[in-house]
């Protein structure tokens, strides 16, 4: 880890590291866990001797989406069908079955909101983990709660933190990167010693660590729907240019992600790189911003700006 280029990136000595499938632990009070809740009382009771079957008899796609969902929290079936399906009609079928099967057997759980209209149909239903899915990530858990379906406002949130992993590994498939963890929230967060030496917390949307070649990116995530004022960016903005400060980070890992604003639309892209001018040309380095729609290209073609060695605030 020696060499800078733009993208945040640096070299890697670790270019055969295994996936990581980054289960995340959700405890914080805003994280999916707290969204996804709901009283024990429509608790579905499972046997252990159930949940043992339940666990033998997953094929491996069906583990594969079941860990995709424990990292994201959230993804509609439209999303599950692009990371582990086809798209011909035979393949459609299949999520469908798949799908179906996996609610069934309370592995996975349809919230009660879908996405899309009804026309969308069952691409357009949302999973979380159901009982028994969770049961099978986090066998040590002592209590384990049906989800429930968050404010429409949290969940289109969470289902863009979700898009954007899902064309991560569709570029993996393409060979144009490999992804190696995709972190969402709470295990994105960090934690360290604020003004004072009081604990503060960072919370990006989600963490992502890739490789090009013989270089490692990585990249704190901020999903923008346009529902903040510039004042609020730049508090977020100035959060993690106390990070950056704490040192924390770069002792762990020798390099501090770039802090990637995806938004929707090409104006709203202006709007943030405009606030971000506020801040000193120093601390403007740190932060680069794209649309949802440029997010892979931006990445893979070396667009974004590698943070500094030094910021000072």
């Amino acid at each position: 880890m020696s060499t800078q280029r733009p993208s945040a990136r640096v070299e890697s000595n670790m270019p055969d590291t295994p996936k990581n499938t980054g289960l995340s632990r959700k405890s914080a009070n805003d994280s999916h866990d707290d969204q996804l809740r709901t009283t024990s009382s429509s608790r579905h009771y499972i046997t252990a001797a159930q949940l043992e079957r339940i666990n033998s008899k997953l094929s491996d796609r069906e583990r594969s989406i079941l860990i995709d969902i424990g990292r994201l929290g959230t993804a509609s079936g439209r999303q599950l069908e692009r990371l582990h399906f086809g798209s011909s009609s035979s393949d459609r079928r299949s999520a469908r079955l798949a799908l179906s099967a996996l609610v069934a057997s309370q592995v996975l759980q349809r919230l009660t909101r879908s996405v899309g209209g009804t026309r969308a149909g069952s691409k357009g239903y949302v999973y979380a983990l159901g009982l028994a899915g969770q049961r099978i990530l986090n066998p040590n858990k002592q209590r384990y709660r049906p989800p429930w379906t968050p404010q429409p406002s949290y969940l289109r949130h969470a289902l863009s933190v979700s898009d954007l992993y899902v064309q991560l590994r569709e570029a993996e498939r393409d060979q144009s990167l490999e992804l190696e963890a995709y972190d969402t929230e709470p295990k994105c967060w960090r934690s360290f010693a604020g003004p004072g030496g009081s604990m503060a917390t960072l919370k990006p949307d989600a963490f992502a660590t890739l490789y090009q070649g013989d270089f490692e990116d990585r990249y704190f995530i901020e999903v923008d729907l346009g529902t903040e004022d510039g004042t609020r960016l730049l508090t977020k903005a100035r959060t993690y240019l106390r990070y950056y400060q704490s040192g924390k980070e770069q002792e762990a890992s020798g390099v501090f992600p770039l802090v990637l604003w995806v938004t929707r639309t090409p104006e709203r892209a202006s709007f943030i790189e405009k606030t971000m001018q506020r801040l000193k040309p120093a601390e403007q380095k740190l932060f680069a911003t794209c649309t949802r729609d440029d997010f892979v290209t931006a990445i893979t073609t070396n667009a974004l700006i590698a943070p500094p060695k030094e910021v000072n605030p």
